[in-house]
């Protein structure tokens, strides 16, 4: 006989309960969980309290953001799919279940259903997150730098399932602009087709995740805080279904140089090119280069970004949480 299919998605009754009072919730990925920082323990990567270094490093920093939230007086709702369930608020026994599980897929909305189908286990990107946001309601996540029109698309179109996910649904997502690694003014010219708005929140740039970018790439419009930006949010929703993406710059002393970032980016494409690295396994061979050539500062700035921006997600969800 066999055994029950399981549910396709479960919101956690902390989530629900927030949501159905009308109260500030936000979202988070665990694609950073299982396939970002290592699942060793690690130093503190940057000034921030809530670092625990007893634990592996993936697992300190799903606690650190589940924390930042809560100190904004937000819910947090990190999303992350076990035995074929997609979770919508995770607790601690479950992040650590996911992160200290080699297996875990990486899980963009095409891969759900297989997943789900097969009962996998995996952390979601930010295309897969915006699907669980979707389907339960929640208008704010928060995540680093979303994904993008990768380098030398005009060779192969590689673009990211983020652009099209943040097209349909109607979530703020805050992040630090989109991966240092993409082509970033074609990243910026698609989100401006899609309709999407890019909000920089006190800033007239677009962030380039580990810096804070230039004049060179602009935003489509600003806000000097939370409270405009929600207010910026309700007025966008009244007119379209999009998502808006709110671009949050590194914090000001973990960020680097533009262009020392540019030119470490650059050298290791020509390496990429050299060894025959293509398709999937560019990525991931950039930012280990990218890591490398800084000594480490990138993970340091990756932690502040991401703890800024669930910060200001918290902030962000609660003002549009007060006006209903």
């Amino acid at each position: 006989m066999r055994s029950a299919t399981p549910a396709p998605i479960v919101i956690a009754p902390e989530v629900a309960e927030a949501l159905a009072e009308g109260r500030a919730v936000v979202a988070l990925e665990t694609a950073v969980l299982t396939h970002g920082l290592p699942r060793q323990p690690m130093k503190r990567p940057c000034e921030l309290a809530g670092w625990d270094e007893s634990l592996p490093a993936n697992l300190a920093l799903s606690v650190l953001l589940d924390l930042s939230v809560r100190t904004g007086g937000a819910v947090p709702a990190t999303v992350g799919m076990l035995d074929g369930t997609l979770h919508v608020g995770m607790d601690r026994a479950q992040l650590e279940r996911l992160g200290h599980d080699t297996a875990a897929r990486k899980l963009s909305t095409r891969d759900l259903g297989a997943a789900a189908a097969q009962r996998a286990s995996g952390g979601t990107t930010v295309a897969a997150t915006l699907a669980a946001c979707e389907a339960s309601g929640i208008r704010v996540f928060a995540t680093g730098g979303i994904g993008g029109v990768h380098r030398h698309w005009t060779d192969r179109p590689d673009i990211s399932a983020d652009l099209a996910a943040l097209a349909r649904v109607p979530v703020a997502v805050i992040s630090a602009g989109a991966k240092s690694i993409l082509d970033l003014p074609a990243t910026v010219e698609a989100l401006d087709a899609l309709g999407v708005p890019v909000l920089g929140l006190g800033t007239h740039h677009f962030p380039r995740f580990f810096s804070r970018g230039d004049s060179s790439l602009g935003v489509s419009c600003s806000a000097k805080d939370a409270r405009e930006a929600a207010a910026i949010c309700r007025a966008h929703w009244q007119f379209t279904g999009t998502g808006v993406l709110v671009a949050n710059p590194p914090p000001e002393r973990w960020a680097l140089p533009t262009d020392e970032v540019e030119s470490m980016i650059a050298a290791a494409m020509l390496e990429a090119v050299r060894e025959g690295i293509r398709g999937a396994a560019v990525t991931p061979f950039l930012l280990d280069r990218v890591q490398r050539a800084t000594g480490g500062r990138t993970v340091a700035a990756n932690v502040a970004v991401l703890e800024s921006n669930a910060r200001t997600g918290a902030a962000l969800a609660r003002e549009l949480a007060a006006a209903g």
